[in-house]
């Protein structure tokens, strides 16, 4: 059967520098292993299926796959499937709000100046880093433990694990770690500078080691750690994707009730039909 498909470009304003998702329309009827299976052969890091919503207050659902199971949520597969969702004629029953149902419940995006922005989701778990743990950090990014200035647990589905590093410049220092959990580094830039933080996430991914161009998840969770620390203010901006040579933006910015969105551009680079 062939089926609606588009590739999206997320968390730039430019092509081709962001995070890409892939996105099946009209997956109705699909079962779980073929789902699994297309997302292996595109091997991208999530492709997503959208579905009738089964919670009334939804205007779509979404099953997100890596190329190796499937994702309660994920940032970047949220707005690059609200984007598809939306130029494919999809109207939300509240203007200005998609409401979007995942495993991880439902996502209210906003549309504002231009770019679609995601409700962070509540962790799942939070709080401070074991010691040992951030010493096998360390050891793993081959820097000492002084080098890391905190660290906090910032799993909102994904499980990462978060360290704060003294600055930018020795996140993009780095070489690429071994590791078998989900980790993200973040640094600050100088004040003054176009974006505060730069970020790095390194997940395992086939059996290695592989990094993220741009998350949205765990930029989600790190927005609740400094914001709610004290570390950061609202509005502001993350970069990633710097090491690969992409070029992602990650805006965050807090509601009048105090809700931490996270968003960036979208752009649909391939659009056509898959036979699945």
């Amino acid at each position: 059967m062939m089926r609606d498909f588009r590739q999206v470009d997320v968390f730039t304003e430019d092509p081709c520098r962001g995070n890409p998702v892939a996105v099946v329309h009209g997956a109705d009827g699909l079962s779980d292993d073929e789902m699994q299976l297309f997302a292996r052969w595109t091997n991208l890091s999530e492709t997503t299926f959208l579905l009738p919503p089964r919670d009334d207050r939804a205007d779509y659902r979404v099953r997100i796959f890596t190329p190796g199971r499937e994702l309660p949520f994920a940032g970047h597969p949220t707005l690059g499937t609200c984007h598809a969702w939306l130029e494919a004629g999809g109207r939300p029953a509240e203007p200005g709000v998609v409401v979007q149902e995942c495993e991880a419940g439902l996502i209210p995006i906003r549309r504002t100046a231009g770019r679609l922005a995601f409700a962070a989701p509540p962790l799942v778990r939070g709080g401070p880093v074991e010691e040992p743990l951030i010493a096998e950090i360390a050891a793993i990014l081959g820097i000492k433990r002084d080098d890391i200035a905190d660290a906090q647990w910032a799993d909102n589905g994904p499980a990462w694990v978060a360290v704060l590093l003294h600055s930018a410049e020795a996140v993009l220092a780095l070489a690429q770690p071994d590791c078998d959990f989900d980790l993200g580094v973040v640094g600050p830039y100088p004040p003054g500078s176009p974006e505060a933080f730069e970020v790095r996430a390194f997940f395992l991914s086939g059996g290695k080691t592989a990094e993220d161009p741009v998350t949205g998840s765990l930029n989600a969770s790190l927005a609740q750690w400094l914001l709610g620390s004290g570390k950061a203010t609202a509005p502001y901006v993350a970069s990633q994707g710097t090491a690969l040579g992409r070029r992602g933006r990650v805006h965050v910015n807090t509601g009048e009730d105090g809700q931490i969105y996270v968003g960036g551009g979208t752009l649909t680079l391939i659009t056509g039909t898959v036979r699945l």
